[in-house]
């Protein structure tokens, strides 16, 4: 894991694995067209019912070299505990400032595991508050922060589906976004992984988990002509553009 620096984008996670599961082609899409992305997961996954918090963190490293992240950095916030203190915003707002993001992509509002939506509330608190100058916060190196608050802020769809406001065409880089997730072989189904003694099968854990996010992903893509597609909702809309040809360039396949 890395210090947070300067992104274009920043993702936000529960735990270790959610940004590869629930917006890694997006982040892919992302890093291919050379922009800087930053994960920031907030605890450690310890509570996991497989793997240990050890394990994560090696194929969390190992899932950020396949998807060209710029940096990752765990705030160690208790797996299950995700409260919106002070102690925790403050946590979230120093990455939050020391990444300076045009973007932020963060967790469904609601969803059906409660640290998600636990950490949806805590990061889009801490987002607004790191934009005030009296909210005081310090590096790692000890030094003052200065305030910063992101352009925009999209929510990635989880285990409950919305309706989008944007959907991402994610097929060019389909392979390399399942690739990072399998990279957590302890939480997704992979053949080769030694279960402990104790360890059983989880709602993730299955073949047919991941052909729901395949089955869902093709669902998304298919309206606007991709082969797989990622939804996503816009916080605090509506979106502002200036050009609009530019923003309805891709052409519409369902006329």
């Amino acid at each position: 894991m890395s210090e947070p620096t300067a992104v274009d984008v920043l993702a936000f996670g529960a735990h270790p694995d959610d940004v590869e599961l629930w917006c890694g082609g997006t982040v892919c899409t992302l890093t291919r067209s050379g922009y800087a992305v930053g994960v920031v997961d907030l605890t450690q996954g310890e509570l996991g019912s497989r793997g240990s918090a050890s394990l994560r963190q090696q194929e969390a490293e190992k899932a950020s070299r396949v998807m060209s992240i710029a940096s990752r950095t765990n705030l160690e916030i208790p797996d299950g505990d995700i409260r919106n203190t002070i102690e925790n915003r403050n946590r979230v707002i120093s990455a939050i400032r020391a990444s300076r993001p045009r973007i932020m992509l963060v967790g469904a509002p609601v969803c059906r595991h409660p640290d998600h939506a636990a950490a949806t509330e805590l990061v889009t608190n801490a987002a607004f508050y790191a934009g005030l100058s009296k909210v005081e916060t310090r590096d790692a190196g000890g030094a003052s922060q200065e305030p910063f608050r992101p352009d925009h802020i999209l929510h990635y769809m989880q285990a409950l589906s919305f309706e989008p406001t944007f959907v991402v065409d994610v097929s060019a880089v389909w392979e390399t976004r399942m690739k990072a997730i399998r990279a957590y072989g302890s939480q997704f189904f992979n053949p080769d992984y030694v279960a402990r003694e104790a360890e059983p099968e989880t709602f993730v854990s299955t073949d047919a988990f991941l052909q729901w996010i395949e089955a869902r992903a093709r669902s998304l893509g298919y309206p606007i002509g991709a082969a797989f597609g990622e939804g996503l909702l816009y916080r605090n809309g509506p979106v502002g553009i200036s050009d609009l040809m530019t923003v309805l360039a891709r052409q519409r396949p369902h006329k």
